[in-house]
């Protein structure tokens, strides 16, 4: 079954891939007896991990609109940000993982366009959210091949 360093390992994969297929998460989770149940609660944890992040964007990007931003260009997304600062917590809460520099991008890109989506007004369509995910799902990284070591928790956190 899966455990919670299975889950602890998932979210830190989640700064590289938002969107796992199940090929790529047997290929990750080799020491899993994958069956249909497992496989559903992987792409279930994933599917979860996209709505916390895409909650927060939208929070975030509703935040800048009320405090007074206009241009995309204002917002960024670095790793002192109270948005970053959310993610982590959620993703890497004992914060001994470094981010990769590309999810503050993908961030960035993500928060920039629910940002233009809620300005444009495109949020009274019960579907708005649809066009960002399409974006956004391009942009997943392949991930560092040291998450296929079903012992890559110690290393990757230099436990």
């Amino acid at each position: 079954g899966l455990s919670p360093n299975h889950l602890k390992k998932a979210k830190l994969m989640f700064f590289y891939t938002r969107y796992p297929s199940s090929n790529m998460l047997k290929m990750f989770f080799s020491d899993v007896k994958f069956n249909r149940c497992i496989t559903s609660q992987l792409i279930k944890w994933f599917s979860n991990f996209r709505e916390f992040y895409y909650i927060q964007m939208e929070k975030f990007a509703r935040q800048a609109i009320n405090d007074g931003v206009t241009g995309v260009d204002e917002l960024s997304v670095s790793r002192d940000c109270e948005l970053f600062r959310a993610l982590n917590m959620h993703y890497n809460k004992a914060n001994d993982f470094e981010v990769p520099e590309r999810f503050l991008e993908v961030a960035q890109i993500t928060l920039r366009e629910f940002f233009n989506a809620i300005v444009a007004g495109k949020d009274v369509d019960p579907s708005w959210k649809k066009a960002i995910y399409k974006v956004i799902c391009k942009l997943d990284s392949e991930v560092p091949e040291i998450f296929k070591s079903p012992n890559c928790l110690q290393e990757l956190l230099h436990e």
